[in-house]
């Protein structure tokens, strides 16, 4: 880090943003609930965020107002952020004319109607795990695929938390690992690294993580007993361009590239399965756009906020206090990983925790000899094993919320991001003995 004297009170804004949101999240979910109202969405992160940012424009007399504004300048107009915010947009255009097209109903369904009876809740993760890689979003792919879990339980008198946190689990399997995930674009952007050096980290951890989840539902499915499945509709057609695009971000062709091909695969195959028109096509992506200007005004307010606790020393605070405690490479693992989870239970969102952890995370990587791709491993990892869990976070409101049952149902059930953590702090232990030996 530059000579800056570390200064904890310079952490002052991010400290009051979780005030105001967890606070008033807190209160407005548990204490002062509103029939309909979600809790955790009463305060917008925006406007908790624009309060912290001010509040951070009045620390530190020794800067002035335009060596301030200077500072978010270079903060927002980092390489790395601009190409984030970019791909933002992309992702969302994407998102918009896939879900439109009826790609996802498409895919979901035609992976279900290869599936045996018996194996139906294993069947569920899976076709989550693929779709969410494909959507690059936990949330979409629960929306899709929490009705069908609901009548599959119904049909075939399953219970209906585990078959809805069966889904909820491989959601957050494939928000950690879809190249076109916000998660793994903020992970990898924000540390300078390519998509593909974080998948073949972070696979070492999702894969055994997964494999030990299936193991567990298959268990529970062959003890359980058979579901009558019956048919669901399908067009091969529109589920070809969701296969494509998550052959093409595996083999690591530019996300850019991979985005703009889907995007044009569905205008193509919409209009020709009679799914879209020109217009609802167009009106499909502006849509998918807008809904990414929430995520995209946060991290420009983020880089903001860094920026100046940076100048103002609090980063230098945050990274002194790990130093103390830390002991190695690995202790530096923890502190990345515990940081970016603790943001995210603070925020309830996995990509603007990862925003707001970045920077420091960085900076710890720097000083304890943590590579960038593990870096962006680590907080993508534990941002979502963090997501997939807290009952007031957007994937289990908006799963409890279809299904009819309470978020805290569905907690005791969601084997994978569990097991997830396990393998976490199971792969800490081995970097940490392996630095031993390599010195």
């Amino acid at each position: 880090m530059e000579n800056i004297k570390p200064n904890g009170k310079a952490l002052l804004p991010i400290l009051l943003f979780l005030v105001l949101y967890l606070g008033n999240g807190i209160y407005f979910e548990y204490i002062n609930p509103s029939e309909g109202q979600m809790g955790f969405y009463v305060v917008s992160v925006v406007l908790a965020f624009g309060i912290a940012l001010i509040v951070a424009f009045l620390q530190n007399r020794k800067m002035d107002f335009d060596q301030k504004i200077h500072a978010c300048a270079k903060g927002i107009g980092d390489d790395n952020i601009t190409i984030m915010l970019f791909i933002f947009l992309m992702a969302g255009a994407f998102s918009g004319i896939a879900s439109e097209a009826g790609g996802a109903a498409s895919t979901a369904n035609l992976l279900l109607n290869v599936i045996p009876g018996r194996l139906v809740i294993p069947g569920l993760f899976v076709i989550a795990c693929l779709i969410s890689m494909a959507m690059g979003t936990s949330v979409g792919t629960i929306s899709v695929l929490v009705p069908i879990a609901a009548a599959v339980a119904a049909n075939g008198d399953m219970s209906l938390p585990i078959c809805v946190a069966t889904v909820v689990g491989g959601a957050m399997f494939g928000d950690n690992l879809s190249f076109i995930s916000d998660t793994t674009i903020a992970a990898t952007k924000t540390q300078g690294i390519e998509m593909k050096e974080k998948f073949r980290t972070n696979v070492k951890i999702a894969l055994p993580a997964a494999a030990i989840t299936l193991v567990l539902l298959l268990v529970y499915a062959l003890r359980s007993g058979g579901v009558v499945m019956g048919h669901f509709e399908f067009n091969i057609f529109q589920a070809i361009p969701y296969f494509i695009v998550l052959v093409l971000s595996i083999i690591g062709i530019n996300v850019f590239i991979v985005l703009l091909a889907g995007i044009c695969m569905f205008l193509f195959i919409g209009p020709l399965t009679g799914s879209l028109t020109y217009a609802t096509g167009l009106a499909s992506m502006g849509t998918g756009m807008t809904g990414m200007f929430e995520t995209m005004i946060v991290t420009i307010l983020v880089a903001s906020i860094a920026a100046l606790m940076r100048a103002n020393g609090g980063f230098a605070a945050i990274l002194n206090f790990i130093k103390k405690r830390a002991k190695g490479r690995g202790g530096g693992m923890v502190g990345i990983g515990l940081l970016t989870a603790f943001m995210d239970v603070a925020t309830a969102n996995n990509t603007v925790a990862i925003v707001i952890a970045a920077p420091i995370a960085k900076e710890i990587g720097d000083e304890f000899d943590v590579e960038p791709r593990k870096v962006a491993s680590l907080m993508d990892t534990s941002s979502c094993i963090a997501q997939g869990i807290i009952p007031y976070g957007a994937q289990l409101l908006v799963a409890a919320g279809i299904a009819k049952i309470g978020s805290m149902a569905i907690i005791p059930f969601l084997f994978y991001p569990f097991v997830l953590g396990v393998c976490v702090v199971v792969m800490i232990i081995i970097e940490s003995r392996h630095a031993r030996k390599s010195r």
